[in-house]
């Protein structure tokens, strides 16, 4: 049997789980979600979980199977959905891997170099972030580091922090060092990016915070809130959220910025796939050429 892993990558909002439910019906291939958020059954609303007439539609995986109060790496992340990928194999010629976290999608597809950490600077870094705040670190990352700086979650501790031990531990930068040859898999992957018009994508990203204030958002962030420094959290749309609920800004303000950060948010996405070559660009309505691209590649 020729085995595919079919990657359905694209920024958020693009509509990945519709092509994705679309194609899997044609193609007769379960999914995988590789959303590094979609994962916490706590956040529901503001990750934009599929709905249950999507999860009908299409047999998915890693959709709501941990909790925010579990750690869970995205090392774990990639031993979990290898395991998942191959069970799925025994039954299926192709699986369908779709989300818009780009490092995960590469966990998956291509593994992880074999990158020294230390504990000590670690433990620095966490207590100057505490400290000083993530701009401080930041602004060292940049110098230290360009390139990873400009493909990074600006607004993830974790991972700046993880640079920056890396840059300052071996005196390379960390970008350099994840530049691997990669693992060889025993299934072939096919690499497909959903995009649309930046003007498009905007306006539904726009429209998309609208209706998830609708559906609660604000009700379910502030559950969340005693929580706040949780990693899991850490995240457009309760971050802006937590930070209204302690009084650094209004209501509004809040919801304006959920629209600018998704944006952002979204470029950074689109940066990041549109380095990988190996992607091939679609948009989210030509269905029928993302499946005759499967079948012969």
């Amino acid at each position: 049997m020729n085995r595919k892993l079919v990657v359905i990558a694209g920024a958020t909002g693009v509509g990945k789980t519709d092509t994705a439910i679309a194609v899997s019906g044609r193609i007769g291939a379960s999914i995988v979600s590789c959303d590094s958020r979609q994962f916490y059954r706590e956040m529901t609303i503001g990750t934009a979980v599929p709905s249950p007439e999507q999860l009908a539609a299409a047999e998915h995986r890693f959709i709501h199977s941990r909790s925010v109060f579990e750690p869970y790496s995205c090392g774990e992340y990639a031993t979990e959905a290898l395991h998942t990928i191959d069970e799925l194999f025994l039954t299926h010629e192709h699986v369908i891997l779709t989300g818009g976290s780009g490092l995960y999608i590469d966990a998956v597809t291509e593994g992880f170099d074999e990158i020294p950490s230390d504990e000590t600077i670690r433990k620095k870094l966490i207590s100057r972030c505490r400290d000083e705040g993530l701009d401080s670190l930041l602004d060292q990352l940049r110098e230290l580091d360009p390139e990873y700086y400009d493909k990074v979650d600006l607004h993830n501790p974790q991972r700046v922090i993880r640079a920056l031990e890396v840059c300052l531990y071996c005196g390379r930068p960390y970008s350099e060092l994840r530049r691997g040859e990669g693992k060889k898999r025993d299934f072939d992957t096919v690499y497909i990016m959903v995009d649309r018009p930046r003007e498009e994508l905007y306006d539904r990203i726009d429209r998309r915070v609208d209706a998830m204030i609708s559906a609660g958002l604000v009700e379910e962030a502030r559950r969340l809130h005693p929580h706040a420094e949780l990693n899991a959290l850490a995240t457009v749309g309760y971050r802006e959220l937590f930070d209204c609920f302690d009084g650094k800004h209004d209501m509004e303000t809040a919801v304006e910025l959920i629209k600018r950060n998704t944006r952002r948010y979204a470029k950074r996405q689109l940066t990041w796939f549109r380095r990988n070559k190996r992607y091939r660009i679609f948009s989210p309505e030509q269905i029928d050429d993302i499946v005759d691209y499967i079948l012969q590649s």
